[in-house]
């Protein structure tokens, strides 16, 4: 009998541990992205692990292009609060120019636009960055569909939501989806 009940032991263990490291498998995060900055550095997402982000694919010469001022606005109120905003300057709908000086020189001037960026950066299709098909895969095929779409990632570094350029920095949509992610506690 002693042997029995050791064997179903061993046997419930094993079982146990199998499925322990099925469910162990961790969701990809947000964190395990590296962007190059618009400043020829790295921009590493691992250094905003536990906050809020909300990232753009932006353009310089788009119809939404003011979007810059609202972006703008919203990260400095609420960076302080644990919200980064994060432009991701893209050509994939013609309306960005081509190099990162120049993309740069025209968010400081216009819109003094103080939130981190990307360098140049393709956000659809093929030749997207690796964070922009994480999020398609994560997101049943999403991808931006225009420029000044947005990614609201948690502070457990998971996507709470996808928004279009008609989503305004201060508009309802958005700022209800940012609300919630504010008060979302990691533990």
């Amino acid at each position: 009998m002693h042997n029995i009940t050791r064997r179903f032991t061993l046997a419930a263990s094993a079982g146990l541990l199998a499925a322990g490291v099925a469910r162990a498998a961790e969701p990809i995060r947000a964190w395990q992205f590296k962007f190059s900055s618009i400043e020829d550095g790295t921009l590493n997402f691992a250094d905003y692990k536990g906050k809020v982000l909300l990232v753009a694919n932006t353009a310089s010469f788009c119809g939404f292009t003011y979007q810059y001022e609202g972006l703008e606005k919203l990260h400095a109120a609420l960076k302080d609060q644990g919200v980064e905003v994060i432009g991701c300057p893209s050509q994939d709908f013609n309306q960005e120019s081509g190099k990162n000086a120049t993309i740069k020189d025209f968010c400081d001037a216009t819109f003094g636009v103080q939130f981190p960026m990307t360098g140049l950066v393709h956000v659809k299709g093929p030749d997207a960055d690796p964070f922009y098909k994480w999020v398609k895969a994560d997101q049943d095929g999403w991808e931006p569909s225009w420029n000044f779409n947005k990614v609201l990632i948690g502070r457990d570094g998971l996507i709470q939501g996808t928004f279009g350029s008609l989503d305004e920095p201060g508009g309802r949509t958005l700022t209800k989806a940012l609300d919630k992610a504010m008060k979302m506690r990691v533990g």
